[in-house]
């Protein structure tokens, strides 16, 4: 076996050792991924047996296609998954929720979940004539709907994922999470947490002398070439639209639905 190296970089940065020691180390923090796995499933198995409350499936929400039911979102599935989208009333793109992009970006194609039998669209409390454009221009394929004036749990609430569940024409809310419980939507999460900086946040436990951390969410959005500049900048996924020209203001006017 090699023997160790107890030395560090001289950066602050974890001890540099041998592949065996590493090894061990890693072996020793899988036994811990797996619990932490396990859990999750319990947690999993403990969301499936929440209680459910039926709602009017009947409520209309507006679409490409003009109003619609809301069990008609379901395609004839028995599940569907929404992803609540915040809206800025009258701003241009750059000036949408760019939280709400993190997730809707990342579930731009839910091939998988209609795979498993559950169908999938977008709600926001945008009104109807603003949301085409803003697809146009983002290039989202996805099924959107404008819940404006809808009671919760299809309106009113946004930020969030909701699942429901359709028993013939009866419709039942089942789960819903909103702030870090919509993570789950985007993998770029969990992937930045395996790297060695991870999100490169001020509330991460990192080691001592790593680089210091920006503020949460800092790289939801950006200026072309990349800097934090909250004017000047459009959530991150739009520069690579056709057409995304740098920008002079935010173009927020009024709060989020």
């Amino acid at each position: 076996m090699t023997s160790t190296q107890d030395t560090t970089t001289g950066t602050g940065r974890p001890p540099v050792v041998d592949l065996d020691t590493w090894q061990a180390a890693r072996d020793a923090l899988l036994v811990r991924e797996k619990a932490h796995t396990h859990a999750a499933d319990a947690l999993a198995a403990e969301r499936r047996r929440l209680p459910m409350v039926e709602i009017d499936g009947t409520v209309e929400v507006v679409g490409a296609d003009g109003p619609v039911p809301f069990v008609d979102l379901f395609r004839g599935r028995d599940e569907l998954l929404v992803y609540q989208h915040m809206w800025h009333d009258g701003a241009p793109v750059q000036g949408q929720c760019e939280g709400c992009t993190v997730s809707a970006w990342a579930l731009r194609d839910t091939v998988y979940l209609r795979a498993r039998g559950v169908a999938f669209a977008v709600l926001t409390e945008g009104p109807w004539e603003e949301v085409p454009p803003f697809l146009d221009f983002m290039g989202y394929t996805e099924p959107w709907y404008s819940v404006r004036g809808v009671a919760w749990p299809v309106g009113e609430d946004m930020g969030r994922i909701t699942c429901f569940l359709r028993d013939g024409d009866r419709v039942f809310l089942t789960y819903t999470t909103t702030g870090r419980g919509t993570e789950v939507a985007n993998p770029a999460f969990a992937l930045l947490d395996l790297t060695p900086y991870g999100r490169r946040e001020a509330w991460q436990v990192t080691p001592d002398g790593w680089p210091e951390g920006n503020g949460p969410c800092w790289y939801w959005r950006t200026t072309a070439d990349g800097r934090q500049d909250w004017d000047a900048s459009r959530p991150t996924p739009q520069w690579t639209r056709p057409g995304a020209t740098p920008v002079t203001s935010l173009g927020r006017h009024t709060h989020h639905h």
